[in-house]
């Protein structure tokens, strides 16, 4: 690696900037609310913004290419984005929009994509990953939605629809509660952290965050039953991807990745029972770069191999 790398994490909330050095080291960064209520103009105006104040900031012009982490997927054919929770940036293509603003090239991907490199190459599955050739890494974000990516070799793997690792979207609950992208009963309806805080509600008539609902195990029977809807799915869900991945390690991001639960013996039994292998041997590792990781990794997606 050589030079500076700049890259973007534009979230449902916040949007975040960095300026790294060749070690991927941060030199400048700065966060700002996303603002998505005001809509589309309003965010890519956001996006300049940042970038143009984090030059003033460094003195560093703004470089020949920008990494932009994104939710939901950008289709090159079509040229626009689909699938994300921030609704008014389906269907427009952001990528051609920020070039033309910027009158830079600009690399998107997908936010789970930018975390899965980022931990990968930077974060929990570094030694992992550095250990051997052909190594394979499965990230998972479970939080508002749940998505996933693959590395491989130290490349993300898109695949030819770009949905490589979008384990969100397969079918856990045949005819289950409806999804957003059309089908019924979608991993990301039954374990995200909306699904799970709306089971408990279902359960108890109040309202608490997932968070709060993971400290009540042990004294509350209906945050216990919550906890082990997550377990119990999550390790179907999963075994399906090993299954055909079969990763060197997994990272799990998201406010579902601090759930201790998730981590433990009982969990990785409940997966072996679904899983090809006798054994599961792959570590579940929690995320080391915090909630930068999805800049980190949009950085990333600009350095030259």
């Amino acid at each position: 690696m050589s030079g500076r790398y700049w890259g973007v994490d534009l979230g449902g909330t916040k949007i975040e900037a960095v300026i790294t050095d060749s070690e991927m080291r941060a030199l400048y960064r700065r966060r700002i609310y996303t603002e998505a209520s005001f809509g589309y103009e309003h965010i890519t105006a956001r996006i300049v913004g940042l970038l143009e104040e984090l030059s003033n900031q460094s003195g560093f012009p703004l470089p020949r290419r920008i990494g932009i982490g994104t939710p939901g997927r950008y289709d090159k054919v079509s040229g626009s984005i689909s699938n994300s929770n921030t609704l008014c940036l389906n269907g427009r293509n952001l990528k051609k929009d920020i070039e033309s603003l910027l009158q830079r090239e600009v690399l998107i991907g997908n936010d789970a994509n930018c975390f899965v490199l980022a931990e990968s190459l930077l974060g929990a599955g570094r030694k992992i990953m550095q250990s051997g050739e052909g190594r394979v890494a499965f990230g998972m974000i479970i939080g508002t939605g749940v998505g996933g990516g693959i590395v491989a070799d130290g490349r993300l793997l898109h695949g030819a629809h770009g949905i490589a690792g979008e384990w969100g979207h397969n079918v856990l609950i045949p005819d289950g509660e409806q999804c957003y992208c059309g089908k019924k009963g979608c991993v990301e309806t039954v374990i995200s952290g909306p699904a799970l805080e709306r089971h408990y509600r279902s359960l108890t008539g109040c309202s608490k965050s997932l968070q709060e609902i993971a400290g009540l195990t042990g004294v509350d029977a209906a945050a216990e039953a919550t906890i082990s809807r997550l377990t119990g799915y999550f390790a179907k869900a999963v075994a399906s991807v090993l299954n055909i991945v079969d990763p060197h390690c997994c990272f799990i991001g998201g406010g579902a990745g601090n759930i201790g639960m998730l981590y433990t013996e009982d969990t990785r039994r409940l997966i072996e029972g679904s899983l090809f292998s006798s054994r599961l041997m792959v570590p579940f590792l929690q995320p080391q770069l915090g909630d930068s990781a999805g800049v980190f990794g949009a950085a990333l997606l600009t350095v030259e191999k």
